[in-house]
């Protein structure tokens, strides 16, 4: 037997037996007798056999019928349960949300949005895979987060960006570098010195490096590291300059631990960016966290 059978012939069904009368389950189908009758005639055919007989009171299910509503009352409870674990996800009771996002932007820009939003529902179960930039874009496009916590500028088709937060780049140094921050440096005097980078495949060594490019600039790093705290502790210990975002070392700049050395020219301001995989829909949870990052 296929499995071309109409889903309304198993309502019908359903509701004859329930209410062992055709016109109960007319009225509760808000259809006609007539039609709750052919209904469960085409189902029969299809089943091959009878599935009620008349009583002097309705209908009552023969032994085939009672074998097939057994399965039928185990469906309809299971798109029951289905309904009411959507209602759940849209209410926000339940559900997951998978996010991509580098260690650098969960720590200082995405950590406190977490926060909130756990506080807010409890029951929403978040994922955070780290990657940078470049691989949480791939993650996104092969369906393993439902959005990406990215460094901008990034430009991909299947992908919507969205800006947030602003960001400023800088040159900071230990208080070994004070001397230099009384006066702008023009930047490719910063080949003098020795420069802490983050190492190539991140969005934001990309950035870096194309920004001095575009001036000219082309310099080898003193040490290659890996994090953007590796960098803020190098350069705290003297090792050299670092380019890093001037508000993830606001108290160390505020304690004089660092000064900042001005450019010129300055580095133009960026963005963190909300990625997005375009003509798919977000879930319910993905949605209202979204709404903490307008």
């Amino acid at each position: 037997m296929g499995m071309d059978i109409n889903l309304e012939w198993y309502r019908s069904f359903y509701w004859v037996a329930q209410t062992g009368s055709l016109t109960a389950a007319a009225e509760r189908l808000n259809i006609t007798q007539p039609a709750v009758s052919h209904t469960i005639k085409q189902l029969e055919e299809k089943m091959g056999g009878p599935l009620f007989f008349r009583t002097s009171r309705g209908v009552d299910l023969t032994t085939e019928g009672k074998v097939l509503l057994r399965f039928i009352v185990q469906a309809f409870q299971n798109v029951e349960m289905g309904e009411r674990a959507i209602a759940e996800m849209n209410n926000l009771n339940s559900g997951e949300i998978h996010i991509g996002a580098s260690d650098t932007l969960c720590k200082y820009y995405l950590l406190s949005y977490l926060e909130q939003y756990h506080e807010q529902y409890p029951n929403v179960r978040i994922h955070i895979t780290n990657r940078t930039t470049p691989e949480t874009l791939t993650l996104l496009k092969e369906g393993k987060i439902d959005f990406g916590i990215v460094s901008l500028p990034a430009s991909d088709k299947q992908i919507e960006f969205r800006k947030s937060t602003r960001l400023q780049d800088c040159l900071v140094g230990g208080k070994g570098f004070r001397h230099l921050a009384d006066n702008t440096m023009p930047i490719s005097n910063i080949k003098q010195y020795p420069l802490l980078f983050l190492e190539p495949g991140g969005s934001t060594r990309k950035y870096i490096d194309g920004f001095l490019a575009s001036n000219h600039v082309t310099i080898t790093p003193e040490f290659e590291l890996g994090s953007v705290d590796l960098l803020v502790q190098f350069a705290l210990r003297g090792f050299g300059l670092a380019f890093v975002i001037s508000d993830y070392v606001r108290e160390e700049l505020k304690s004089g631990e660092l000064v900042e050395i001005p450019l010129d020219p300055p580095f133009p301001e960026r963005n963190i960016g909300i990625a997005t995989l375009r003509g798919v829909p977000l879930s319910a949870a993905s949605k209202s966290f979204l709404t903490l990052l307008d």
